[in-house]
Formats: C-alpha cells, sequence, structure tokens
C-alpha cells in the first residue's frame, strides 16, 4: 500500500478543524443564554463554555494571533461573559462554578482578563461549597484544571493525587465500559495533562502504555458504534498523551473525515439533546445535536497541528494473558461428567468439545472414559446419527479417538464413505470447505483435493480489529449471550487476535463465569432443567473457545 505524504494528510486534517470552526462560527448567536428559550438555558450555557474554551485553546496551542472565525467566536463569548447577568450567577449558585469558570479560563487564555470575574470566582472557591462538596475523581480534576487556568489560588488536593483513583488508571475490563465511563476516561486524561502541556506523575505500577492501550481498544468501539463524539475524545486523548505512531489515530482520522457534513458540522451521537429541549426548531436542533462532537474534531484538528503538542515513545503495553489452563481443565471435567448421562445427540457435542480442551492443555486421560463410553455405545449407530452431528462434531471426536487408541466402527465407516463422495466430486462447494479440511487432517483425503477451494480470507488493513466482532463482544456482555461470546472469542483467536486487549479482555469476563463445580454461566432462575441445559450449552462453547485461545500465538494477524 503506498504512504500517504504527511503534508496531504497535515492538510485534509487542518481543512476538518477549519470546516468545523467556520460551522460553529456561523451558529454563534446560539451561544447567548439571553436570547434563548427558557428550558435551553442551561444546555446553551453549557454550550457557550465548551466553544469557549475551544477558542482559548487555540490561542494557547497556536502561537498565531486569532483570527477569522476563531476570532468571531471568541468576541461572541466575551460579549455574553462581560454581562453582570452572567458572571454574577457564580455568587448566587457556587455549586454552579465550573458552568462560569471555564468561559473566564478561555478569555483569559486569550489574553482578554477581567478582574471583576476572577475575583467573583475566587470568592466562590473560598465560600466553603463549590471547592468542598463530594464529586467523582474526573469531576474533582475538572474543578483542579478550571481553577489552574483561572489562575484561582485553592488549598485542594493536586491533580496527581486525585489521579490514581480515576477508572483510567484501575485497568477495567474495556467491555463493561459504558458511554459514560469512557467519557470519565477521556475527561481525566485532557485534564491531568493540561491538553498535552502537562506530564502527570502515573500512579506507582501504572505505566501511560496501558493507557494507550485502553484509548486504542476503546477506539474500535467506538468507531463500531459509530460515535464520532467518542472517537474524536479518544483521538484528543492519544495526542494529549503524545503518542504521534498511532495506526488507531490514523483510523479515527479516516472516520472523522467521512462523517464530517460538508457545512463542517459533525453529528453526534443518539441522546445528546436533554429531552425538556426536544423542540421543533429544526435549526435549534441540527446545532444542539453537532456542536460538541464539532468542536471535538476541531480540537482533533488543533492538537495534531500544534507545535506545542508532545512527543513521547511508550514501550507497547504487554496486555495480561489471561491463563485458561485451569478453568479449561476444570471444565472439561464437568463436561464429561454432564455429557454421560446426555442422551448421545446432545452429550456426543459434549465429549468432542471436552476433547477438544483436553488436546489443548494436553491431558488426554480427562477424556478417556467418557470417550470409551460413547465408543462403545456408538458402535453400531445409524450414519444418519454421525450425518446429524455434523463434520465438526464427528471429526473432533474420531481424533481423540485415535489419540486415545480408541475407535467407533461406524464413525470410521460414515468417515471414509463420506471421504469418498467428497473426492469424487468436481468442485468443493465453499460451505463444505471446513469439513473437507477436517477430512485432510484426519487423512482420509489428499490435501490436495482441498486445493480448489478459495480460502475465505478477508483483506485487513493493518492492525485494525474487526468491528463487528468488536459490536459482538460488547453485545454479548450486554445481554449475557455467554454462547455468543465464545463463538466470537473463537473466531478472533483462530484469526490471530487472541491477545488483543479487547479479545483478552473478553477471555477474561468469560472466565470470571465459570462456577465452582466447572460448568460455566449464572442461568439467574431457579428450574434445575433449564439451568442445566444453560450451563451445558455455555459450557460447551466456552470450552471450545478457550481450547484455541490456549493453543493460539499472541502476535496479531501477519499482513
Amino acid at each position: 500500500m503506498e504512504t500517504e505524504n504527511p503534508g496531504v494528510r497535515s492538510s485534509r486534517r487542518r481543512a476538518v478543524e477549519d470546516r468545523a470552526v467556520a460551522w460553529l462560527a456561523a451558529r454563534r448567536d446560539l451561544l447567548d443564554p439571553r436570547i434563548t428559550r427558557p428550558d435551553s438555558v442551561l444546555f446553551t450555557r453549557k454550550a457557550l463554555i465548551e466553544t469557549a474554551f475551544l477558542v482559548g485553546l487555540r490561542a494557547r496551542l497556536d502561537d498565531a494571533p486569532l483570527d477569522g472565525d476563531y476570532a468571531a467566536i471568541l468576541e461572541q463569548v466575551e460579549e455574553v461573559a462581560r454581562q453582570p447577568s452572567y458572571q454574577e450567577m457564580i455568587a448566587r449558585d457556587e455549586s454552579a462554578l465550573l458552568l462560569y469558570a471555564g468561559t473566564y479560563a478561555a478569555l483569559r487564555l486569550c489574553g482578554r482578563e477581567d478582574a471583576e470575574f476572577k475575583r467573583i470566582i475566587q470568592q466562590a472557591t473560598q465560600g466553603g461549597y463549590s471547592a468542598a462538596f463530594e464529586r467523582v475523581p474526573y469531576r474533582q480534576l475538572d474543578l483542579l484544571h478550571t481553577l489552574y487556568l483561572c489562575g484561582i489560588e485553592h488549598d485542594l488536593p493536586s491533580m496527581d493525587d486525585v489521579l490514581p483513583f480515576t477508572i483510567l488508571c484501575r485497568r477495567p475490563n474495556v467491555l463493561k465500559l459504558a458511554d459514560r465511563d469512557v467519557y470519565a476516561i477521556t475527561h481525566t486524561i485532557f485534564y491531568v495533562t493540561d491538553f498535552g502541556l502537562r506530564e502527570p506523575v502515573w500512579p506507582r505500577g501504572y505505566h501511560p502504555g496501558e493507557g494507550v492501550e485502553l484509548l486504542e481498544a476503546l477506539l474500535v468501539l467506538a468507531e463500531a458504534r459509530a460515535n464520532a463524539d467518542l472517537v474524536g475524545e479518544l483521538l484528543c486523548c492519544l495526542y494529549c498523551l503524545g503518542v504521534t505512531d498511532s495506526h488507531a489515530a490514523d483510523r479515527a482520522w479516516a472516520f472523522l473525515e467521512s462523517v464530517q457534513e460538508d457545512s463542517g458540522r459533525v453529528n453526534g451521537p443518539e441522546g445528546i439533546l436533554h429531552p425538556g429541549i426536544d423542540g421543533g426548531d429544526n435549526h435549534f436542533r441540527s446545532w444542539a445535536e453537532g456542536y460538541h462532537t464539532t468542536i471535538v474534531a476541531a480540537l482533533a484538528g488543533l492538537l495534531e497541528r500544534s507545535p506545542r503538542r508532545p512527543v513521547r515513545r511508550f514501550p507497547k503495553a504487554s496486555t495480561a494473558r489471561v491463563s485458561v489452563e485451569m478453568p479449561l481443565r476444570r471444565a472439561v471435567v464437568w463436561l464429561c461428567d454432564a455429557s454421560m448421562v446426555q442422551d448421545p445427540r446432545v452429550g456426543l457435542a459434549g465429549v468432542a468439545a471436552a476433547a477438544v480442551g483436553a488436546a489443548a492443555i494436553q491431558e488426554h486421560r480427562l477424556v478417556l472414559p467418557a470417550l470409551e463410553y460413547y465408543a462403545a455405545r456408538l458402535t453400531d449407530v445409524d450414519p444418519a446419527f454421525w450425518q446429524e452431528q455434523g463434520m465438526e462434531v464427528a471429526g473432533a471426536f474420531s481424533l481423540a479417538l485415535r489419540t486415545a487408541g480408541a475407535t467407533c466402527p461406524s464413525l470410521d465407516d460414515f468417515l471414509k464413505t463420506t471421504a469418498d463422495v467428497v473426492s469424487s466430486l468436481d468442485r468443493i462447494p465453499p460451505d463444505i470447505a471446513n469439513g473437507v479440511h477436517q477430512l485432510i487432517g484426519l487423512g482420509l483425503i489428499s490435501p490436495s483435493t482441498a486445493a480448489p477451494i478459495p480460502r475465505q480470507t478477508a483483506h485487513r488493513e493493518r492492525h485494525a480489529y474487526p468491528l463487528n466482532s468488536a459490536v459482538s463482544l460488547h453485545e454479548a456482555l450486554e445481554t449475557y449471550h455467554l454462547g455468543q461470546l465464545a463463538a466470537t472469542i473463537r473466531t478472533l483467536a483462530q484469526d490471530g487476535w487472541a491477545q488483543h486487549r479487547l479479545t483478552q479482555d473478553a477471555i477474561s469476563f468469560l472466565a470470571a463465569q465459570q462456577t465452582t463445580d466447572g460448568a460455566f454461566g449464572y442461568p439467574a432462575t431457579d428450574d434445575r432443567t433449564t439451568r442445566g441445559n444453560a450451563q451445558y450449552s455455555w459450557t460447551r462453547s466456552a470450552v471450545t473457545a478457550l481450547a484455541v485461545t490456549a493453543k493460539n500465538p499472541s502476535a496479531l494477524p501477519k499482513q
């Protein structure tokens, strides 16, 4: 693949910023809470502070004088913020300090100091409430960062003291994070790095490379769910940490460019509007639904081109590989015991799965009693039975019998007949390709027989985790669909993605669903039959998935 010229790439990304700022500037009149509808005032104040802060960062991250659309927005912000009706709200409601102080911070960064505005903020900070009431860690960081930019003195803990308590530094399972958690992570990074201008003191034992790995995994999920707001914020976070060589960042840019409208607007995720302001004004609604994500896109462009953006190289975080050997061993034993009392039409699949799991951990003896039991029970079974089971189950059972030195005549006859039929075909249909490869593995047909089968190898961009698989993993966790989760893990591991953070977090979740007796899953029902059937099915799926992860190397797919 031909590498894109860096100058062309930078120009394209600058164009994203320019179009976004132009769209915001053209609608700057909507930032005035004095002329908005009564039920939209708080929403407008929030939009004002966020847009103002973008301009403040432009003054801080780029040495060139403010001009054009940035300057136009600044004039609108200052015109609103210099009014007593705006500034005095802080004195009247100290709990809303951050709703106003950020506007002053932006003006200060742009050289528009206002002594009275600052005095009111300082007074509120020392008033015994605005800096005292309970905040979650990232909101406390928001307060500390804002006061820093405002130049306000205080006796609060430092940002580095608060950082260890954030979700960012707790090594969360990526697939369990809700959008609100992801926003907590992105804002934590914004504040503790001062948008890239400050290097935090990371908690002992924590390395920022772990944060990079987390951000890149979250970017996969955000893009898979087409959430441009989170894609943009996560991209900005990579820049704040000083990451410059990231395929995830390149993909994020490609996504943002694809969703930006010709006007410069970038639509936000569903549900961004407060229900109370869902009116019939399409102009207002279009702005309200898109202004924040458009700001984020502009900020990404600003950070990308900023001469003050840090450049740091972190050693790639080594994803902690989930140990699956013990869970597999316990599940294999449970599955064998449970399969012995099942009808063969159900139980054989369980024994075959157990055999696959035992082979992955090199403990074939665990399944020997079950193999011998089923081999004897199915000695004279009708060929239709094996046809019903399918080649995956029949092939795995046959291979396990060979390893154990046992035989099952009816199965041998079925496989030989099947191999003869396949060998006589002029063309191998793609839908039986896996079965054909199993017959080759059993030595029943020549490898040349499978040569005409087109390999199902989808083109992958380097380091591009499959988006559909990311969605499948996330949905499976949300719905507690362990079968879907296990099947997706298995496919990812077979394709070489076993060591990716998303896959490892999925494996971690799956392993945590094992009960003390070795079965997988918590059915949350008191009906014994329902519980048994669910756990039997889930355990079969989990064993085959974990077996693949136990055997596969940790490397990403080779390109």
